[in-house]
């Protein structure tokens, strides 16, 4: 599998480490213990597209959030961490 860094270009899978799914927020300061505990252990195993998080560990070191199909592995969109943090910044109230 080869993912194209926003910043030096396509490069092998080995370059990246896989860091987790980019779709869960972390709960409020006033969530329920329940709410804790299902964020910090439940995950779902979609498949299909699926938003990830990757780190370009032996690169330029940024982080990525990558859209993949998890059942053929192809790369949909590759997006640069921090803009997408700040775009969820500006769309909440």
């Amino acid at each position: 599998m080869r993912i194209p860094c926003v910043y030096c270009g396509e490069r092998g899978h080995e370059e990246f480490s896989y860091l987790g799914d980019a779709t869960i927020q972390r709960p409020t300061a006033a969530a329920t213990p329940n709410e804790w505990h299902d964020y910090g252990y439940l995950r779902e195993n979609p498949s299909g597209s699926h938003r990830e998080l990757w780190q370009h560990v032996a690169g330029c070191r940024a982080w990525l959030v990558v859209t993949r199909d998890t059942r053929t592995h192809a790369i949909i969109s590759v997006e640069a961490a921090q803009d997408v943090a700040l775009s969820r910044e500006k769309a909440t109230p």
